[in-house]
């Protein structure tokens, strides 16, 4: 009698060239989100617009972003489609409306309803990422999502990095380039396709197919109290972290203008110091996921916030004749103030239930990002009254953070999948 024939293994790359697929496509496509802050100068000289204008056009991705995740969340279409097809269609049509503002479009209107269109699509980018890495990955994606938010974190450092170099980009060139960008990204995904069946089958939709209102699904999320925890605490840590890089260059001015006038060797620029302080941020949020490995995200994530919230308490304290100082503790802010982010992403993707994982993850991003809208309003309005002590505005954010996530270092829920 012959023996059966083996089962045919699944299609698509092993999990590892998967994993870096993800990372390397996530990283191309949110490029739509950081373009134009990279020709900043140039986008402004050619619209004519006041800096209350640009940052209205920044904030419009912002608030996109925060209605796409709330729509994803609310219908339930995070989990009722496959992640991989709702990447590749969100990234097409955010490629397409970044492109649009270049072809003829003279209203600030259009594009401000434009990059309003693009932050809708890139909800369904950087969550849904997070769920195809979940899905690759398995019980423990700290490490994988470590990579991914580390190198959005570089993508953000980036229109600090093109000012360093003194570089003025034409800002039509960049946007198209960024669409281009995003374009292959989309196709790295379809190249990738769907997980394998035994890697996805717990985060397969059991829900039915049309759209509606899906309450049921936020309520099961909500309920759990390990996905509770994680997002509370992962609100705390929002509060703090955009607001902070908003007001790097304001708080790297005056170390910049102290070593000009103390005579050092050398002053690196407002924009090269604002760059390192958020590029520092990469090697936080990777060796932060190695950490996690052996001690678990829960303390990766405390361990984080406690530093980032001493900080906000400690620096205002900083004489400002300590310029280097200060620099030190601008870096070593820059390394803890996100290394938590993929931590808490990690331990909601865990807690979640599997059948609302996508749900779970655009719902809490996008409370998150509606967070830091208010706390970017609040301390760019409080550095110009009160100068650095305004940062302490930003302390109650670590803190109710930790007091949030206290179940999560339990050694029975920290050990619940």
């Amino acid at each position: 009698m012959n023996a059966p024939a083996p089962e045919r293994p699944q299609t698509g790359p092993r999990p590892s060239l998967a994993v870096a697929v993800i990372v390397l496509a996530q990283c191309l496509s949110t490029s739509l989100w950081f373009s134009p802050s990279g020709v900043a100068d140039s986008l402004m000289q050619a619209w004519q617009l006041s800096a209350a204008a640009f940052g209205w056009l920044l904030a419009a991705t912002q608030l996109g972003f925060i209605a796409g995740t709330l729509a994803f969340a609310f219908s339930g279409a995070a989990d009722r489609f496959q992640p991989t097809r709702i990447f590749v269609v969100c990234s097409s049509l955010g490629a397409l409306a970044n492109a649009a503002v270049t072809w003829g479009v003279t209203d600030y209107g259009v594009f401000w309803s434009l990059r309003f269109v693009v932050g809708m699509c890139l909800a369904g980018i950087y969550p849904l990422g997070m769920k195809m890495l979940v899905q690759r990955v398995g019980s423990k994606p700290a490490a994988a999502l470590g990579w991914l938010v580390g190198m959005l974190t570089l993508g953000t450092a980036m229109p600090h990095g093109l000012r360093a170099l003194g570089q003025s980009w034409p800002w039509p060139e960049v946007l198209l380039g960024s669409s281009v960008l995003a374009v292959v990204g989309a196709v790295l995904v379809a190249w990738m396709g769907q997980p394998p069946k035994q890697a996805a089958s717990a985060s397969q939709p059991t829900a039915p197919a049309p759209l509606r209102l899906n309450t049921q699904a936020l309520r099961e999320v909500i309920a759990v109290r390990g996905f509770r925890a994680s997002a509370l605490g992962y609100f705390g840590h929002m509060w703090e972290l955009y607001a902070f890089w908003s007001v790097l260059p304001w708080l790297s001015l005056p170390i910049h203008r102290s070593l000009v006038a103390g005579g050092y060797g050398w002053a690196p620029s407002v924009a090269l110091m604002s760059f390192a302080a958020i590029g520092m941020g990469f090697f936080g949020c990777v060796l932060g996921g190695m950490w996690s490995r052996r001690v678990g995200s829960a303390r990766v994530a405390a361990t984080a916030l406690t530093a980032s919230g001493l900080m906000c308490l400690g620096y205002p304290l900083i004489p400002d004749t300590w310029p280097l100082v200060q620099l030190g503790a601008l870096l070593f802010w820059g390394v803890c103030v996100v290394a938590d982010s993929p931590q808490f992403s990690a331990m909601s993707s865990q807690h979640a239930p599997p059948q609302w994982l996508g749900s779970a993850l655009v719902l809490q991003n996008g409370i998150g990002f509606l967070i830091t809208v208010l706390s970017i309003l609040l301390l760019g309005w409080a550095v110009q009254q009160w100068g650095s002590m305004a940062l302490w505005l930003l302390a109650p954010g670590p803190v109710l953070g930790l007091w949030a996530m206290r179940p999560l270092l339990t050694p029975d829920l920290e050990r619940t999948p």
